[in-house]
């Protein structure tokens, strides 16, 4: 029964599959909670404070500056449950040229989004929140361009 439910042989289909599991928690958390979202979309950093400042005034003062909204949240989160779609069809298709292609392209878009929101429009900054969704990113269009000619025919 297990095969049914694992995508074809090798571990990039198992490894969108998991990828897709996890955007799953990922889109149904910014429908229902901003934390996930503004740790992602942190803002700029916080100016400085003084010593002597209580730790949770600091951390109010740096998730105030992430510029998320409910609305935001909810539309990031539709964006991440769309490219979970063809991820799931991207493991289950891993050899059908068009899906794999469609698969690609949510990962340079991901790669280019994250990268905009990081260096060009600042609502994100270099930490925890934004590290993981780039790693996946870079990572995971790295390695289906270089599994390219062992997946498509």
């Amino acid at each position: 029964m297990a095969s049914y439910l694992l995508p074809a042989d090798g571990l990039l289909p198992k490894w969108l599959l998991f990828v897709s599991i996890v955007s799953i928690a990922n889109s149904v958390q910014a429908y229902i909670s901003l934390k996930g979202t503004r740790e992602v979309y942190a803002g700029p950093a916080p100016p400085p404070l003084p010593s002597g400042i209580p730790k949770r005034t600091v951390a109010a003062t740096q998730e105030s500056t992430s510029p998320v909204t409910p609305l935001s949240a909810r539309t990031f989160g539709t964006w991440t449950a769309l490219s979970c779609v063809i991820r799931l069809y991207g493991a289950y298709n891993i050899h059908d040229k068009l899906v794999y292609e469609l698969c690609i392209w949510t990962y340079v878009i991901a790669f280019a989004h994250f990268t905009s929101e990081l260096f060009v429009f600042r609502s994100a900054r270099i930490g925890r929140g934004i590290a993981a969704p780039m790693a996946v990113a870079t990572g995971t269009l790295t390695w289906m361009l270089l599994q390219w000619g062992a997946y498509v025919n």
